[in-house]
């Protein structure tokens, strides 16, 4: 069953570079780093599971505007 998460996973992030608006594509690479750290856990891989933490976080907080920020990020 692992596997199938990690193929999912893949998919996921590769599809992200298909979106046009970087907001989007950070929020679907999110996705797939929450997906990682599924498979991680899954296989009890501690390297796996911690570096897509970092990855989900950095990319979920990328995403959005910093409060202030006049620019349009999407």
């Amino acid at each position: 069953m692992p596997d199938w998460i990690g193929w999912v996973a893949t998919a996921t992030f590769a599809s992200s570079y298909f979106s046009k608006q970087p907001a989007t594509l950070r929020r679907i690479q999110a996705l797939a780093a929450l997906l990682w750290m599924t498979y991680g856990v899954m296989i009890h891989a501690m390297p796996v599971i911690v570096a897509n933490v970092v990855v989900a976080a950095m990319a979920l907080v990328s995403s959005f505007p910093k409060t202030g920020d006049r620019r349009d990020v999407s």
